[in-house]
């Protein structure tokens, strides 16, 4: 028999479709209070750093950062203008194309990160427990929200930065 869909579901529902665009404009306001240019870029430059040459095909770009292709050859376009990424040829598929971090890109990477970890702790860290955080990523990984382990994560991230920074994948950790 089919279960009825509980008032108690309906209201985490509606918590799921709401929270993530509040915290993601709080936190966005911040980054532009403190001179940066949007969450996007950060999470391009991110994901680019994590790439072992540094390197994605804008289409790799694109899964990573789970937004639609229109918006991703836009956000390329602006950081190949502002001379944080840059085309390449692929020299195996003259048609095909890979984008790169430059060096100022990653530059303003790690400078991003300290105004983007301080606005993860201002909008989540202040309000959860470490118990709650980790209660609330297992309850998100039953949903399927997982991306990983949040360890290797940091982990990850500690490689490419000196200061970890969480996972995005696109859903709203940013």
């Amino acid at each position: 028999m089919k279960r009825k869909l509980s008032s108690a579901a309906t209201a985490a529902w509606i918590r799921l479709m709401r929270v993530p665009s509040r915290v993601l404009d709080c936190v966005e306001q911040d980054l532009k209070k403190a001179g940066f240019p949007p969450l996007a870029w950060y999470d391009a430059l991110l994901e680019l750093s994590r790439a072992p040459s540094g390197e994605l095909r804008p289409v790799e770009l694109e899964r990573q950062m789970l937004i639609p292709q229109y918006s991703t050859s836009r956000l390329i376009d602006k950081l190949v203008d502002e001379g944080l990424a840059a085309r390449r040829e692929c020299k195996i598929d003259k048609r095909g194309q890979f984008v790169e971090i430059t060096e100022a890109g990653r530059e303003l990477q790690k400078k991003m990160w300290s105004a983007y970890s301080a606005a993860i702790d201002k909008h989540v860290g202040s309000k959860l427990s470490d118990a709650d955080a980790a209660r609330l990523c297992g309850l998100l990984d039953r949903l399927g929200c997982s991306c990983g382990d949040a360890k290797s994560d940091a982990k990850n991230e500690t490689k490419n930065d000196s200061k970890a920074a969480p996972a995005r994948d696109g859903a709203p950790a940013r």
